[in-house]
C-alpha cells in the first residue's frame, strides 16, 4: 500500500521508498528524513477536499508531504 493512500489515523510501518530514476534527490531526501524501513508512520491529516499536503508523522516528528511525494513510500499497514 503506498502511503498516500493510507487511511487518516491508521498505524503502519514503512517497507521502502521507491527511486523514481538513478540518484533520485527526492527519495534520497525521504530516506534521510526517517522513511526507511520498519519505521512507524501514520496520516495524521489531508489537506482540503483530500488534496495536498498530507501531514505525516514518522516517529515524535511531522512532516508536511505532497501527495506526490507520499505515493513513492510502500507501507505495511498495521493492526489498531
Amino acid at each position: 500500500m503506498r502511503l498516500s493512500d493510507l487511511p487518516k489515523g491508521a498505524p503502519a510501518v514503512v517497507d521502502r521508498v521507491h527511486d523514481a530514476h538513478a540518484a533520485d534527490p527526492i527519495a534520497q531526501r525521504l530516506r534521510d528524513l526517517g522513511f526507511v524501513d520498519g519505521e512507524p508512520v501514520r496520516v495524521v491529516a489531508i489537506g482540503p477536499l483530500g488534496a495536498d499536503p498530507l501531514l505525516i508523522q514518522i516517529g515524535s516528528t511531522r512532516f508536511a508531504l505532497r501527495r506526490s511525494e507520499a505515493q513513492r513510500v510502500t507501507v505495511r499497514q498495521e493492526a489498531a
